[in-house]
């Protein structure tokens, strides 16, 4: 499952939805399900009848105390609907909110060299559509022509935006993302209601609350022990008449109420709940009680590096000057290449030029135009109000604007950046003008806390896998840091469902977290 956003329990609508389906539960066709409070209803439904006709039942004297059982009883029943109810409605909730993420978009479908703008829900497969920098992508399909960085952040979690171009293994988009940058033309690959977002809405809408195991058992003992008790009361009536004794059916009712254990019945879903949120507070989204009980036999966790055991958002974590330049102005410019940047890396460069407390002129962003990065040239920078003009980006591309401009490349620049990339991270060159004053190292940052937490997995006796698509020598840097037992480098969707296959024959039982979206469109052809 990819990385999910904490969600509240209990919403507005969801608590009005789960008190009226309390009342249409209480049908006796669907109470019988559950016997405990079946029985509860029976005796809800006799107590009323003796408050609606006192003198058939002779109960005039006590219509007080008859109202009070009548409504004590309907207030137990109605709860343990309720519960189960508000069980039932948070699958429901679940797909509601997948649903406005399928939102009807507006496409701009190619119709031989004119455009025409549509409504998603007309696309067919096979269709081409322009989509333009800012749009959102309306369905899923292959880019064509173009590339483009797409924001997937609605559908796998990651806040980082994502290349995408025409052919190679980068060129499949999802609908509901959006473009962040420049334009493309896609060719849509799926009709209405066969998208990955129209399958994981019939997931989550077929799905229903499982009963565990433990539950299960322990409704068969509630039974049991109703069935028991009602006979003790059952026969309790006619043993007082035989010693002149007289005992109210309403009383019986109660005492009946009161020895079969109703609490519990009632409770049971409640208790479901009780362990789906605990989940929940750490944005961990269960499907049923079922699963939270599965969890705790886990004996092996694999999981994908990015966006989970990594932030996914490449960080600045140092500046390396080349040439004759120092790490002080390379700070400086890094810094004002960054002021209007409002990616997590150009934060993250403010962020470690503060931290190092070096100086830079703010006010240079008032001003200066602001060049924003495209996936064409690669980088991204300021063109100050004296002339000169700042860049930062990926190191080609600004070796080719230096030379372009008649700039010398400094002899240790490749060096440092292929050192860079050794070890795992991703090398940003920093120039002014004709002039590269050296480079920004980032890094995908290890989440804090990762290595001791997988520390606690292993004294529970649960494995960690960690599967990554970097190269050998990143995966292990990575690993080594976050402490995980294992790694694949270089994995893709079959690797990761060959792992699972292999721990599961090995009589174990595997959890996954990580990239929900490739894993399930690998999956079903593996099946």
């Amino acid at each position: 499952m990819s990385t999910v956003q904490k969600k509240k329990l209990l919403t507005g609508p969801m608590v009005r939805e789960a008190a009226k389906d309390s009342l249409v539960k209480l049908n006796p066709v669907t109470l019988i399900k559950n016997p405990v409070m079946f029985v509860v209803e029976i005796g809800t439904f006799i107590v009323l009848l003796m408050v609606l006709f006192p003198g058939y039942f002779n109960a005039a004297d006590s219509i007080g105390f008859n109202i009070t059982v009548f409504f004590i009883l309907l207030v137990t029943v109605l709860f343990a609907n309720f519960a189960e109810a508000l069980a039932e409605g948070r699958g429901k909730a679940q797909a509601d909110t997948l649903k406005k993420t399928k939102q009807d978009i507006a496409a701009n479908r190619l119709s031989g060299s004119s455009i025409k703008v549509v409504a998603s829900s007309e696309l067919r497969k096979g269709d081409i559509v322009v989509v333009r920098q800012g749009e959102l992508i309306p369905g899923d399909g292959e880019v064509i022509e173009g590339l483009a960085s797409v924001d997937e952040s609605a559908i796998t979690g990651e806040s980082a935006p994502v290349i995408k171009e025409a052919g190679g293994d980068f060129n499949s988009v999802t609908g509901g993302t959006r473009v962040v940058s420049d334009e493309i033309k896609v060719r849509i690959i799926s009709d209405p209601g066969e998208s990955f977002l129209d399958r994981m809405i019939s997931l989550v809408e077929g799905a229903k609350r499982q009963k565990t195991p433990n539950e299960i058992a322990l409704n068969t003992l509630l039974i049991s022990l109703t069935i028991i008790f009602l006979i003790v009361v059952v026969t309790l009536r006619p043993i007082a008449a035989y010693l002149e004794v007289d005992l109210e059916i309403p009383v019986l009712i109660a005492l009946l109420v009161c020895l079969i254990p109703t609490t519990i019945g009632g409770l049971l879903s409640a208790i479901g709940i009780a362990g789906m949120d605990r989940v929940t507070q750490f944005n961990v989204l269960a499907m049923s009680g079922k699963a939270v009980e599965a969890a705790g036999d886990i004996n092996t966790m694999i999981l994908d590096k990015t966006g989970t055991i990594t932030f996914g958002n490449r960080m600045a974590s140092e500046f390396i000057p080349v040439g004759q330049e120092t790490a002080g102005d390379l700070a400086v410019w890094a810094a004002v290449s960054s002021l209007k940047d409002e990616t997590p890396e150009g934060r993250s460069v403010i962020e470690l030029v503060k931290k190092l407390g070096s100086r830079y002129d703010a006010g240079l962003a008032a001003d200066a135009e602001f060049i924003e990065f495209r996936a064409e040239t690669r980088m991204s920078g300021m063109d100050l109000p004296d002339g000169r003009k700042v860049r930062k980006g990926a190191v080609d591309s600004i070796k080719r604007w230096v030379a372009a401009q008649g700039g010398i490349l400094p002899d240790n620049l490749d060096q440092s950046a292929n050192s860079i990339a050794g070890k795992g991270g991703t090398p940003l060159a920093v120039a002014v003008d004709d002039r590269i004053y050296g480079l920004i190292y980032l890094k995908d940052t290890v989440k804090p806390g990762m290595k001791e937490r997988f520390e606690e997995l292993r004294k529970m006796g649960i494995k960690t896998i960690m599967c990554t698509g970097d190269n050998p020598l990143t995966a292990a840097t990575i690993a080594a840091e976050a402490g995980v037992d294992g790694f694949i480098a270089e994995s893709t969707p079959e690797n990761k469902i060959e792992v699972i296959r292999r721990e599961q024959q090995e009589g174990k039982l595997v959890a996954m977290t990580g990239d929900a979206p490739t894993t399930l469109r690998h999956w079903p052809r593996r099946m």
